[in-house]
């Protein structure tokens, strides 16, 4: 069946008028790609933070969703700025290094591969120190929330993290109040996810969080996805918290 051009323009049209942009404006949609986060007045800045192998869908996953959120900016950094190179072997070119990135009102870490060594990179860690303290709201997706433990930012404060790898967060820091049933934990200031595909249903849960259930349901249907909206509604938990290493 083929789809005529004014469908395939209504269906973009939905699309581009969630996000806040007219679909016969290219030059709205062109700046919005192109404007530095400090010029873009009224926004959300949020930042994700990549290092090399990262997990693609970790980033892209909740990227898809908050692109289309007129009252968020979403920007790429790095330690250094430039390309990041992914697990899958993507590269992603980062916008701002460490030392340009702008102050964010939300932070999103991605797990992957990298996490190991990142966990040991104290520039890394300390970057996340410093944002975290000016944030609105923290986030992350699979390992990444062993990399906010490691900072000691989510001592006392529930969490969870990718469940084939789960001891690597409670290593991090075994004070978290770690949840081995959830697809997604919002608890306050920090929202963290399960592994991969787990992050784009937080995102959407974090859209809700900000702007209402509604809208994140109307979010997920423009883009034909099927929102797991219960975050206890956990096909991968645990049966038990997984002891640190070194108690056992």
């Amino acid at each position: 069946m083929k789809l005529s051009m004014s469908v395939v323009r209504a269906v973009f049209a939905s699309l581009l008028l969630l996000s806040g942009h007219a679909l016969h404006s290219p030059s709205a949609l062109a700046q919005s790609t192109s404007t530095p986060a400090t010029a873009r007045i009224g926004k959300r800045v949020v930042g994700i933070v990549l290092y090399p192998n990262f997990e693609v869908l970790d980033v892209f996953g909740p990227v898809e969703m908050w692109s289309y959120v007129p009252e968020l900016q979403v920007v790429m950094i790095s330690e250094k700025g430039g390309l990041v190179r992914s697990t899958q072997g993507v590269e992603v070119q980062a916008q701002y290094s460490f030392a340009t990135a702008p102050p964010l009102d939300i932070l999103m870490v991605p797990g992957g591969n990298g996490t190991l060594v990142e966990l040991q990179n104290p520039t890394f860690l300390n970057y996340l120190t410093l944002q975290n303290a000016r944030t609105e709201v923290t986030t992350s997706v699979c390992t990444g929330s062993a990399l906010l433990a490691k900072t000691g930012m989510l001592k006392g404060h529930r969490a969870t993290s990718n469940k084939n790898v789960f001891t690597l967060a409670v290593d991090a820091d075994p004070s978290v109040d770690w949840m081995v049933k959830a697809r997604w934990v919002d608890d306050g200031k920090f929202v963290t996810s399960s592994g991969v595909s787990a992050g784009t249903d937080m995102a959407l849960g974090l859209v809700q969080k900000l702007f209402g259930k509604a809208r994140a349901q109307m979010l997920a249907r423009s883009l034909e996805y099927e929102w797991h909206e219960d975050p206890n509604a956990d096909p991968f938990a645990l049966k038990e918290l997984p002891k640190p290493s070194s108690s056992r």
